[in-house]
């Protein structure tokens, strides 16, 4: 499975993606500059991967708990990518995960644990 990971929640930007049988990621420091720069990063982590949105099936959005503005920029930029590149959107919960494991993210995927185009915000108080 193809599939691409959108985190923002915590204290650092991190995209993952598993794209032809091979794992890519990268992390940032969560700063406005880097918010502001979101879409760039993004996108620079794709072309740096060589890795084509029309191959990836999936993708998944931390939608907390964390920070309110990490998690709206990364849910909001997953809803952008998932409505003009016709991907299957999901939410995952920061707590699901294990040190943060993205390849879990199968796992609960295959058992169903995760609700398609389902994203409910979870702000730290």
């Amino acid at each position: 499975m193809n599939f691409l990971v959108i985190d923002s929640s915590l204290n650092k930007i991190c995209f993952f993606s598993k794209f032809n049988n091979n794992c890519y990621n990268k992390s940032y420091e969560s700063t406005k500059n880097n918010y502001d720069q979101f879409s760039v990063l993004l996108f620079a982590f794709l072309r740096e991967n060589n890795i084509n949105l029309d191959n990836i099936g999936h993708l998944f959005v931390n939608h907390g708990p964390g920070n309110f503005s990490g998690i709206r920029i990364s849910i909001a930029t997953a809803k952008g990518l998932a409505i003009t590149n016709k991907l299957d959107l999901y939410g995952f919960n920061s707590n699901d995960l294990k040190n943060m494991n993205y390849l879990e993210i199968i796992d609960l995927y295959d058992k169903g644990k995760l609700k398609k185009n389902l994203i409910k915000p979870h702000y730290l108080s």
